[in-house]
């Protein structure tokens, strides 16, 4: 049998986000992302690798940061997923394996997990119909992050700013079924025009 190239294919098979001029919705499928966890003892040492490579303060609490080209997101005692853009081939699992040799356990997520950006002034109202936090400028702000459910599907949610824009990160064998979710809730929102 010849070699045959395996060719990228999108998360996303039935994308038909609503109309709306109140809500943008987006796939978010040009990332690189790779979870990482420090090994035992060693939590000290990864977040000195992490400012000197990054320029970030890794959060010790549920919150997103930004460094160099790069987001960090907890997801979980001495946990966190990394995400940036894959540009000139990037690859984030290999980028952090070797800054973090010996001190922190890395696994590609790019493959297994999709983000989806939602963002204006209904994205509050299309996710507070099935996301069970408070989602009210006062107890979820820019850079907070919960790791929870949009309906059925487990996600680990941030908000970036105050349009406010959220950024949902899940299992990528869930995307048709997080997209049919969103675009149910934002229904009453769309366009007639």
């Amino acid at each position: 049998m010849a070699d045959q190239a395996l060719t990228p294919r999108s998360a996303f098979m039935d994308w038909h986000p609503p109309a709306t001029l109140d809500l943008a919705v987006s796939a978010r499928e040009t990332l690189t992302m790779a979870s990482f966890a420090a090994i035992r003892g060693k939590e000290e040492a990864l977040r000195e690798a992490i400012r000197a490579g990054y320029g970030a303060e890794l959060p010790y609490h549920a919150a997103r940061v930004a460094g160099v080209g790069i987001t960090f997101v907890w997801a979980g005692p001495n946990q966190w997923l990394a995400v940036a853009e894959r540009e000139n081939g990037r690859d984030l699992e290999a980028e952090l394996k070797e800054q973090l040799a010996g001190i922190a356990s890395v696994v590609d997520q790019s493959d297994g997990r999709v983000v989806v950006r939602i963002s204006g002034p209904r994205a509050r109202d299309v996710l507070a119909k099935g996301v069970p936090i408070d989602l009210h400028p006062r107890a979820f702000k820019p850079g907070d992050v919960a790791i929870t459910h949009a309906s059925h599907i487990g996600i680990i949610l941030w908000q970036t700013d105050d349009a406010p824009t959220y950024e949902a990160a899940l299992f990528r064998s869930y995307a048709d079924s997080f997209a049919h979710w969103l675009f149910e809730s934002a229904a009453e929102y769309a366009s007639t025009r």
